[in-house]
Protein backbone atom coordinates (compact mmCIF):
# COMPACT_ATOMS: atom_id res chain seq x y z
CA UNK A 1 0.00 0.00 0.00
CA UNK A 2 3.06 2.12 1.53
CA UNK A 3 4.69 1.89 -2.75
CA UNK A 4 0.99 2.55 -4.07
CA UNK A 5 1.14 5.91 -2.31
CA UNK A 6 4.47 6.73 -3.19
CA UNK A 7 3.98 5.63 -7.06
CA UNK A 8 0.93 8.18 -6.99
CA UNK A 9 2.98 10.65 -5.17
CA UNK A 10 5.60 10.38 -7.71
CA UNK A 11 3.37 10.83 -10.30
CA UNK A 12 1.17 13.91 -9.38
CA UNK A 13 4.72 15.41 -8.90
CA UNK A 14 5.38 14.69 -12.34
CA UNK A 15 2.24 15.63 -13.56
CA UNK A 16 2.48 19.04 -12.32
CA UNK A 17 5.85 19.45 -13.79
CA UNK A 18 4.69 18.47 -17.11
CA UNK A 19 1.45 21.18 -16.37
CA UNK A 20 3.96 23.68 -15.90
CA UNK A 21 6.70 23.15 -18.22
CA UNK A 22 4.21 22.84 -21.42
CA UNK A 23 3.31 26.86 -21.52
CA UNK A 24 7.04 27.37 -21.43
CA UNK A 25 8.02 25.24 -23.71
CA UNK A 26 5.09 26.61 -25.84
CA UNK A 27 6.18 30.48 -25.55
CA UNK A 28 9.82 29.62 -26.36
CA UNK A 29 8.49 27.72 -29.84
CA UNK A 30 6.80 30.40 -30.73
CA UNK A 31 9.00 32.77 -32.76
CA UNK A 32 8.40 35.02 -33.21
CA UNK A 33 6.33 36.75 -30.55
CA UNK A 34 7.90 40.34 -30.14
CA UNK A 35 9.36 42.93 -32.17
CA UNK A 36 12.58 41.97 -33.79
CA UNK A 37 15.50 44.80 -34.10
CA UNK A 38 18.02 45.15 -37.07
CA UNK A 39 20.75 46.99 -35.98
CA UNK A 40 22.19 48.64 -39.07
CA UNK A 41 25.88 50.24 -37.58
CA UNK A 42 25.64 53.70 -39.63
CA UNK A 43 23.19 56.69 -39.31
CA UNK A 44 20.07 56.82 -40.97
CA UNK A 45 19.59 57.61 -45.01
CA UNK A 46 22.39 55.58 -45.98
CA UNK A 47 23.15 53.15 -48.58
CA UNK A 48 22.80 50.46 -45.66
CA UNK A 49 19.80 51.89 -43.74
CA UNK A 50 18.29 51.57 -47.38
CA UNK A 51 18.54 48.00 -47.76
CA UNK A 52 17.83 47.39 -44.22
CA UNK A 53 14.77 49.21 -43.51
CA UNK A 54 13.57 47.61 -47.08
CA UNK A 55 14.56 44.14 -46.29
CA UNK A 56 12.90 44.21 -42.65
CA UNK A 57 9.68 45.62 -44.11
CA UNK A 58 9.23 42.99 -46.48
CA UNK A 59 10.59 40.08 -44.23
CA UNK A 60 7.97 41.36 -41.54
CA UNK A 61 5.31 39.89 -43.70
CA UNK A 62 6.24 36.50 -44.34
CA UNK A 63 7.35 36.36 -40.31
CA UNK A 64 3.73 38.03 -39.54
CA UNK A 65 5.60 40.50 -36.92
CA UNK A 66 6.74 43.89 -36.74
CA UNK A 67 10.63 44.34 -37.64
CA UNK A 68 12.22 48.12 -36.83
CA UNK A 69 15.66 49.11 -37.80
CA UNK A 70 18.11 51.23 -35.15
CA UNK A 71 20.83 52.66 -36.35
CA UNK A 72 24.08 52.47 -34.11
CA UNK A 73 27.07 54.40 -36.03
CA UNK A 74 30.28 54.75 -35.57
CA UNK A 75 34.10 53.64 -35.76
CA UNK A 76 33.33 52.00 -39.39
CA UNK A 77 30.58 50.29 -38.55
CA UNK A 78 32.57 48.59 -35.41
CA UNK A 79 30.56 50.10 -32.61
CA UNK A 80 27.16 48.55 -34.00
CA UNK A 81 28.59 45.49 -34.69
CA UNK A 82 29.87 45.11 -31.12
CA UNK A 83 26.27 45.71 -30.01
CA UNK A 84 25.06 43.35 -31.70
CA UNK A 85 28.25 40.32 -30.83
CA UNK A 86 27.23 40.85 -27.01
CA UNK A 87 22.85 40.86 -27.64
CA UNK A 88 21.28 38.10 -26.59
CA UNK A 89 21.12 35.27 -28.85
CA UNK A 90 17.57 34.93 -29.05
CA UNK A 91 16.60 35.79 -32.68
CA UNK A 92 15.47 39.58 -31.73
CA UNK A 93 18.43 41.30 -32.06
CA UNK A 94 19.57 41.13 -36.19
CA UNK A 95 22.35 42.82 -38.14
CA UNK A 96 23.02 44.49 -41.50
CA UNK A 97 26.06 44.98 -42.28
CA UNK A 98 28.01 45.15 -45.81
CA UNK A 99 31.26 44.63 -47.13
CA UNK A 100 32.92 46.76 -44.36
CA UNK A 101 32.31 43.72 -41.90
CA UNK A 102 34.94 41.71 -43.61
CA UNK A 103 37.62 44.35 -43.86
CA UNK A 104 37.32 45.08 -40.06
CA UNK A 105 39.46 42.31 -38.59
CA UNK A 106 42.26 43.59 -40.95
CA UNK A 107 41.51 47.79 -40.50
CA UNK A 108 41.27 47.51 -36.72
CA UNK A 109 43.86 46.46 -34.37
CA UNK A 110 41.90 46.70 -31.24
CA UNK A 111 38.67 44.87 -32.58
CA UNK A 112 36.29 43.83 -29.77
CA UNK A 113 34.92 41.21 -31.16
CA UNK A 114 35.50 38.02 -33.81
CA UNK A 115 33.09 39.12 -37.05
CA UNK A 116 32.90 35.25 -38.08
CA UNK A 117 33.05 33.27 -34.82
CA UNK A 118 30.90 36.38 -32.76
CA UNK A 119 27.85 35.97 -35.59
CA UNK A 120 25.25 33.57 -36.81
CA UNK A 121 25.24 34.08 -40.26
CA UNK A 122 21.50 34.18 -41.72
CA UNK A 123 21.84 35.05 -45.29
CA UNK A 124 23.51 37.36 -48.38
CA UNK A 125 21.11 40.04 -49.52
CA UNK A 126 22.43 41.82 -52.19
CA UNK A 127 24.88 42.69 -54.71
CA UNK A 128 25.09 47.30 -55.57
CA UNK A 129 27.42 49.16 -57.28
CA UNK A 130 29.32 52.16 -56.59
CA UNK A 131 29.51 55.45 -58.70
CA UNK A 132 31.79 58.61 -58.23
CA UNK A 133 30.44 61.80 -58.01
CA UNK A 134 31.32 65.26 -57.07
CA UNK A 135 29.27 68.49 -55.78
CA UNK A 136 27.13 70.29 -58.54
CA UNK A 137 29.99 72.71 -58.59
CA UNK A 138 32.66 70.72 -59.32
CA UNK A 139 35.12 71.66 -62.40
CA UNK A 140 35.82 68.67 -63.43
CA UNK A 141 32.85 67.27 -66.26
CA UNK A 142 33.77 63.93 -67.13
CA UNK A 143 36.12 61.37 -65.41
CA UNK A 144 39.13 62.26 -67.34
CA UNK A 145 38.82 65.81 -66.13
CA UNK A 146 38.77 65.08 -62.53
CA UNK A 147 41.78 62.56 -62.74
CA UNK A 148 43.54 65.97 -64.25
CA UNK A 149 42.05 67.82 -61.61
CA UNK A 150 42.61 66.07 -59.08
CA UNK A 151 45.98 65.13 -59.49
CA UNK A 152 46.75 69.14 -60.29
CA UNK A 153 45.06 70.06 -57.20
CA UNK A 154 45.75 67.29 -54.73
CA UNK A 155 46.55 69.45 -51.74
CA UNK A 156 43.61 71.31 -52.18
CA UNK A 157 40.59 68.38 -53.14
CA UNK A 158 39.41 66.53 -50.56
CA UNK A 159 37.62 62.96 -50.66
CA UNK A 160 34.51 61.96 -48.24
CA UNK A 161 33.79 58.42 -46.79
CA UNK A 162 31.40 57.37 -44.77
CA UNK A 163 34.00 56.12 -41.57
CA UNK A 164 37.32 53.78 -41.73
CA UNK A 165 36.15 50.31 -43.08
CA UNK A 166 33.19 51.85 -45.20
CA UNK A 167 32.70 50.77 -48.48
CA UNK A 168 33.24 54.44 -49.23
CA UNK A 169 36.96 54.89 -47.65
CA UNK A 170 38.00 50.95 -49.49
CA UNK A 171 37.11 52.64 -52.47
CA UNK A 172 38.50 55.54 -51.88
CA UNK A 173 41.54 53.71 -50.80
CA UNK A 174 41.88 51.77 -54.11
CA UNK A 175 40.82 55.27 -56.43
CA UNK A 176 43.84 56.93 -54.50
CA UNK A 177 46.15 54.07 -55.07
CA UNK A 178 45.01 54.07 -58.64
CA UNK A 179 46.36 57.31 -59.36
CA UNK A 180 49.07 56.95 -57.12
CA UNK A 181 48.57 59.99 -54.89
CA UNK A 182 47.25 60.54 -51.26
CA UNK A 183 44.60 63.31 -50.88
CA UNK A 184 42.89 64.85 -48.21
CA UNK A 185 40.22 62.30 -46.55
CA UNK A 186 37.00 63.11 -44.59
CA UNK A 187 35.43 60.27 -42.51
CA UNK A 188 31.81 60.78 -41.57
CA UNK A 189 29.78 58.64 -39.35
CA UNK A 190 27.83 57.15 -42.34
CA UNK A 191 27.39 58.12 -45.80
CA UNK A 192 24.06 60.00 -45.03
CA UNK A 193 25.81 62.71 -43.55
CA UNK A 194 28.89 62.90 -45.86
CA UNK A 195 26.17 62.96 -48.85
CA UNK A 196 24.78 65.55 -46.80
CA UNK A 197 27.87 67.86 -46.94
CA UNK A 198 28.67 66.87 -50.42
CA UNK A 199 24.77 67.91 -51.96
CA UNK A 200 25.76 71.49 -49.73
CA UNK A 201 28.98 72.01 -51.36
CA UNK A 202 31.50 71.19 -48.03
CA UNK A 203 33.10 68.32 -49.90
CA UNK A 204 34.72 67.78 -52.72
CA UNK A 205 33.79 64.46 -54.28
CA UNK A 206 33.16 60.76 -53.00
CA UNK A 207 32.39 57.39 -53.76
CA UNK A 208 29.25 55.57 -53.05
CA UNK A 209 27.07 53.19 -53.27
CA UNK A 210 24.29 53.63 -55.85
CA UNK A 211 21.49 53.43 -53.14
CA UNK A 212 22.64 56.27 -51.89
CA UNK A 213 23.52 58.54 -54.62
CA UNK A 214 21.06 57.16 -57.75
CA UNK A 215 17.99 59.98 -56.70
CA UNK A 216 20.32 62.65 -56.29
CA UNK A 217 21.90 61.78 -59.69
CA UNK A 218 18.82 61.72 -61.36
CA UNK A 219 17.50 64.96 -59.56
CA UNK A 220 20.96 66.84 -61.14
CA UNK A 221 22.15 67.83 -57.61
CA UNK A 222 25.96 65.84 -57.92
CA UNK A 223 27.85 65.51 -60.99
CA UNK A 224 28.86 61.30 -61.86
CA UNK A 225 31.74 60.46 -63.37
CA UNK A 226 30.92 56.60 -63.82
CA UNK A 227 29.83 53.51 -62.09
CA UNK A 228 32.15 50.72 -60.92
CA UNK A 229 31.02 47.24 -62.30
CA UNK A 230 31.60 45.95 -65.59
CA UNK A 231 28.21 47.00 -66.76
CA UNK A 232 26.68 50.02 -66.87
CA UNK A 233 23.28 50.12 -64.88
CA UNK A 234 19.63 49.92 -66.14
CA UNK A 235 18.66 52.60 -63.58
CA UNK A 236 21.39 54.88 -64.84
CA UNK A 237 22.19 53.92 -68.45
CA UNK A 238 24.08 57.23 -69.25
CA UNK A 239 26.28 56.85 -66.63
CA UNK A 240 29.22 55.24 -68.17
CA UNK A 241 31.72 52.69 -66.31
CA UNK A 242 34.79 53.59 -64.92
CA UNK A 243 36.63 51.55 -67.52
CA UNK A 244 34.51 53.44 -70.68
CA UNK A 245 35.50 56.89 -68.85
CA UNK A 246 38.82 56.52 -68.65
CA UNK A 247 40.00 53.99 -65.50
CA UNK A 248 40.58 50.62 -66.66
CA UNK A 249 39.92 47.48 -64.04
CA UNK A 250 38.23 50.05 -61.49
CA UNK A 251 35.57 47.47 -60.21
CA UNK A 252 33.64 47.44 -57.04
CA UNK A 253 30.39 45.50 -55.80
CA UNK A 254 29.38 45.98 -52.46
CA UNK A 255 27.28 43.55 -50.98
CA UNK A 256 24.97 43.23 -47.82
CA UNK A 257 24.76 40.67 -45.56
CA UNK A 258 22.05 39.30 -42.20
CA UNK A 259 23.54 38.11 -39.09
CA UNK A 260 22.64 37.32 -35.41
CA UNK A 261 24.37 36.96 -32.60
CA UNK A 262 26.48 33.67 -32.22
CA UNK A 263 24.65 30.56 -30.58
CA UNK A 264 20.73 32.20 -31.58
CA UNK A 265 19.64 28.48 -32.02
CA UNK A 266 19.40 27.15 -35.32
CA UNK A 267 15.68 26.86 -36.01
CA UNK A 268 15.53 30.49 -35.67
CA UNK A 269 18.24 31.00 -37.71
CA UNK A 270 16.59 28.72 -40.27
CA UNK A 271 13.31 30.74 -39.76
CA UNK A 272 14.70 33.81 -40.55
CA UNK A 273 16.77 32.52 -43.51
CA UNK A 274 13.64 31.51 -45.05
CA UNK A 275 12.06 34.58 -44.49
CA UNK A 276 14.98 36.67 -46.07
CA UNK A 277 14.22 34.25 -49.34
CA UNK A 278 10.78 34.97 -49.47
CA UNK A 279 11.56 38.98 -49.28
CA UNK A 280 14.49 38.56 -51.93
CA UNK A 281 11.67 36.88 -53.97
CA UNK A 282 9.22 40.06 -53.72
CA UNK A 283 9.04 41.97 -56.97
CA UNK A 284 8.11 45.19 -55.25
CA UNK A 285 11.25 44.58 -53.23
CA UNK A 286 13.89 43.64 -56.65
CA UNK A 287 12.11 46.69 -58.48
CA UNK A 288 13.32 49.04 -55.59
CA UNK A 289 16.71 47.51 -55.14
CA UNK A 290 17.03 48.11 -59.13
CA UNK A 291 15.70 51.32 -59.10
CA UNK A 292 18.86 51.90 -56.68
CA UNK A 293 21.16 50.26 -58.79
CA UNK A 294 20.87 46.87 -57.03
CA UNK A 295 19.82 43.39 -57.15
CA UNK A 296 18.74 40.85 -54.70
CA UNK A 297 21.21 37.84 -54.93
CA UNK A 298 20.28 34.08 -55.72
CA UNK A 299 18.06 32.17 -53.60
CA UNK A 300 21.74 29.72 -53.09
CA UNK A 301 23.06 32.64 -51.66
CA UNK A 302 20.68 34.05 -49.29
CA UNK A 303 21.36 30.85 -47.02
CA UNK A 304 24.00 30.88 -43.51
CA UNK A 305 26.42 28.74 -45.27
CA UNK A 306 26.78 30.54 -48.73
CA UNK A 307 26.98 33.30 -46.31
CA UNK A 308 30.13 32.33 -44.24
CA UNK A 309 31.74 31.04 -46.83
CA UNK A 310 31.73 33.99 -48.74
CA UNK A 311 32.24 36.43 -45.20
CA UNK A 312 35.97 34.04 -44.89
CA UNK A 313 36.35 34.50 -48.73
CA UNK A 314 36.18 38.47 -48.69
CA UNK A 315 38.11 38.36 -45.25
CA UNK A 316 40.55 36.53 -47.17
CA UNK A 317 40.44 39.09 -50.37
CA UNK A 318 40.92 42.53 -48.67
CA UNK A 319 43.22 41.31 -46.11
CA UNK A 320 46.62 41.86 -48.26
CA UNK A 321 44.87 44.73 -50.21
CA UNK A 322 44.15 46.73 -46.75
CA UNK A 323 47.74 45.69 -45.26
CA UNK A 324 49.53 46.48 -48.61
CA UNK A 325 48.03 50.43 -48.40
CA UNK A 326 48.93 50.33 -44.64
CA UNK A 327 45.69 52.06 -43.62
CA UNK A 328 44.69 51.09 -40.20
CA UNK A 329 42.62 52.13 -37.33
CA UNK A 330 42.96 51.96 -33.67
Amino acid sequence: MRYVKQLLTLFCIAFLVLAVSLPVFAAEDKYPSKVITIIVPFSAGGPSDTIARLVAQTMSVSLKNQIIVENVAGAGGTIGAARVAKAQPDGYTLFVHHIGHSTAPTLYRKLTYDPINDFAPIGLINDGAMTLVARKNFPANNLKELIAYVKANKDKVNLANAGVGSASHLAGMLFMSALQIDLTTIPYKGTGPAMNDLLGGQVDFMIDQTTNTTSHIKAGKIKVYGVTTKKRLASLPDVPTMNEAGLPNFEITVWHALYAPKGTPKPIIDQLSKALQAALKDPVLNQRFADLGSESVAQNRATPEALRAHLKSEINKWGPIIKKAGVFAD
